[in-house]
């Protein structure tokens, strides 16, 4: 009953055509909280060159809140440790199935943590990298070698990862990139603008394909 009362929320919700965007809390010690001038950037960036009314100011929803079900898009990140509830899991596996989309941004150390949690979510589904050929790349903005390098930790080569259900995208995962830690503020990090600039497009890309699809 639980389950069928968020679908028939959110359901309802998809028909107003609102876009909105969330920033997920989670537990587990993580700070998801990280990178707070990115997300407003990135809004602000995708409002003025791509045509999108999104609310500047992104609000803060908890993994097993039915408030999920008000936002069809979610941004996660972190550096540290992940920890889904079970009650978490499947809200977030409902909410994903019913039509949402969530984008985590793994701001360094997040990964290990975060592939065991998904299992929760989706223990019948695993994360596939996307070749540079997905749409997701061919947006407003080409980047035809895929997934834009902005921050540099390890030596590897950025990647993106989805999580597909019926041929449809439901979570990206972008890791080795830090898209975030590009959308900050430009005194932040200090990143060269063309540097700033590749990150923003590439987020405008994500948001951009979540909305038009």
């Amino acid at each position: 009953m639980k389950v069928l009362t968020l679908l028939v929320i959110f359901i309802s919700f998809l028909t107003t055509n609102a876009q909105e965007i969330a920033i997920l809390k989670y537990n587990g010690g993580g700070d998801w909280y990280a990178n707070p001038t990115a997300l407003p950037n990135l809004i602000k960036f995708c409002n003025t060159n791509i045509g999108t009314t999104l609310n500047e100011k992104p609000e803060i929803v908890e993994a097993s809140s039915p408030e999920l079900f008000q936002y069809p898009f979610l941004h996660m990140t972190g550096h540290g440790n992940v920890f889904f509830s079970q009650e978490d899991a499947d809200n977030l596996r409902t909410y994903l199935l019913g039509g949402g989309f969530l984008h985590i941004d793994d701001n360094y150390g997040m990964e290990p943590y975060l592939r065991k949690e998904l299992n929760k979510v989706f223990p019948d589904k695993e994360l596939v990298e996307l070749s540079a050929e997905n749409a997701i790349f061919e947006q407003t903005y080409s980047f035809p070698k895929g997934l834009p390098k902005i921050h540099e930790h390890d030596g590897k080569r950025p990647q993106a990862f989805g999580i597909f259900h019926e041929n449809k995208l439901l979570l990206l995962f972008t890791f080795e990139s830090d898209l975030g830690d590009g959308w900050e503020d430009p005194q932040v990090h200090n990143d060269p603008e063309e540097v700033r600039l590749k990150a923003l497009q590439m987020g405008a890309n994500i948001i951009q394909y979540v909305f038009k699809n």
